[in-house]
C-alpha cells in the first residue's frame, strides 16, 4: 500500500516534466478512443445483428400470443354468450356470414350477437327516454314506437351483415379475373402454385386489397403445413363465391390427374373474362327497364303538364264560358 502514499509525489514529478505529461496525455486519449470505439461496436452489433432481431420479434409474438390468450371476453362477448343460439347449424351459418364478410376473430360470433343485444335494448330504451322528456307522443303511440324500435335493433345488424358480405364479394369477384392472369403468367414462368398465388397477393394488395388478403392467408396456410386441398377447401369456404369454387374444383382436378395448372389456369381466366363480360351486358340490358320508372314518375308527368295544359285550360275556358280566350296562342 505504500504506493498509494507516494502516488501524490510522483503525480507532482510528472506534472513537472512536459514529455512525461504529454505521454500520458496521448496514452489517455488512445484508451479513451479505443473504449469508444468497442462501445460503439458492441451498440452496432447488437443492434443491427438480423439474429437478435429475429429472436426479439419472436419474444415479441410469444409475449403478444399469451397477452391475446390471457385477455378475458370483453363486454359484448359476455353478452353475445347470452343471446347466442344453441344449434350449431344457426352458429354456423353465422360464423359462415361473418367470414364472407372479412371478420375471422375466434369470438366474432359472439360479439355479433352482443351488438345485437345491445341494439335491441338500446333502441327502446332511447326512445322511451326521448318520448318521456319531451311528451311529443301519447303514451299509445310511445309504446308502438319503442316496440318498433327494438324490433329494428334486432333486425338491422343481421341486414348490415349481409350487406357486407355481399359487397366484399362483389369485391373479390371483380377482382378475380385480373389475379388470374397474373397467376398464368406467373405458373408459365416456372413459379409453383404456393409461390404464385403469394406474388399474386402481393402485386394485387393495392387494387384488391380483399382478394389479396385472402390468397395471403392460403400463402401462409400452406407454409405453415397444410396440405393444398385443405387449404383450397378452406378458401372456398371463407369466400363462399360460385367463381372460387369452380376455381378450386378445376385446380383439385388438375391436381388429382396430374395435368398441367398452367392450363388449366389460363382457360379457367379466359372464361372469368367471358363471365365479366356477360355481367356486364346483362346490367347494360336492365338499364332500359330500371329507366321506366324515373321516366314514368318524373319526366312524363312534367311532360304531360307542359303538352296537355294548355289545351285543358283552353277546354275549361270554352266550357265555362267565362272569355279568357284561348290558351296557346
Amino acid at each position: 500500500m505504500d504506493w498509494i502514499a507516494h502516488f501524490p509525489t510522483w503525480l507532482s514529478s510528472i506534472s513537472k516534466d512536459p514529455a512525461s505529461l504529454q505521454l500520458g496525455y496521448s496514452v489517455l486519449l488512445g484508451v479513451s478512443v479505443f473504449i469508444l470505439a468497442l462501445a460503439l461496436y458492441l451498440l452496432a452489433t447488437g443492434v443491427l445483428d438480423p439474429v437478435r432481431k429475429r429472436v426479439q420479434a419472436v419474444q415479441e409474438r410469444e409475449l403478444d400470443s399469451r397477452k391475446i390468450a390471457d385477455r378475458r371476453p370483453g363486454i359484448l362477448q359476455r353478452l353475445g354468450a347470452i343471446l347466442a343460439p344453441k344449434s350449431e347449424s344457426k352458429r354456423a351459418s353465422i360464423q359462415d356470414m361473418l367470414r364472407y364478410a372479412g371478420l375471422r376473430s375466434d369470438g366474432a360470433v359472439q360479439i355479433f350477437y352482443g351488438i345485437k343485444l345491445a341494439a335491441t335494448v338500446l333502441g327502446p330504451l332511447v326512445v322511451a327516454i326521448l318520448a318521456s322528456v319531451t311528451h311529443v307522443l301519447p303514451m299509445a303511440d310511445a309504446l308502438l314506437y319503442v316496440l318498433l324500435a327494438g324490433i329494428l335493433g334486432y333486425l338491422i345488424p343481421d341486414i348490415v351483415l349481409k350487406r357486407l358480405a355481399r359487397r366484399r364479394q362483389e369485391r373479390l369477384r371483380r377482382g378475380l379475373p385480373d389475379a388470374m392472369d397474373l397467376l398464368v403468367v406467373c405458373s408459365e414462368a416456372g413459379l409453383g402454385l404456393n409461390a404464385g398465388i403469394q406474388r399474386v397477393a402481393g402485386e394485387i394488395a393495392l387494387t384488391h386489397p380483399d382478394l389479396a388478403d385472402e390468397l395471403g392467408l392460403f400463402s401462409m396456410q400452406m407454409r405453415a403445413g397444410m396440405d393444398s386441398r385443405s387449404a383450397l377447401k378452406d378458401l372456398e369456404a371463407r369466400t363462399g363465391l360460385e367463381d372460387i369454387q369452380s376455381l378450386v374444383a378445376m385446380l383439385l382436378q388438375s391436381m388429382r390427374f396430374g395435368t398441367s395448372i398452367a392450363d388449366t389456369l389460363r382457360i379457367y381466366s379466359e372464361e372469368l373474362r367471358d363471365k365479366r363480360l356477360q355481367r356486364a351486358q346483362e346490367r347494360a340490358a336492365r338499364v332500359g327497364t330500371l329507366m321506366i320508372f324515373p321516366l314514368a314518375l318524373c319526366i312524363m308527368p312534367s311532360f304531360l303538364v307542359v303538352i296537355l295544359g294548355p289545351a285543358l285550360l283552353g277546354a275549361i275556358d270554352a266550357l265555362s264560358g267565362t272569355g279568357l280566350g284561348t290558351y296557346g296562342n
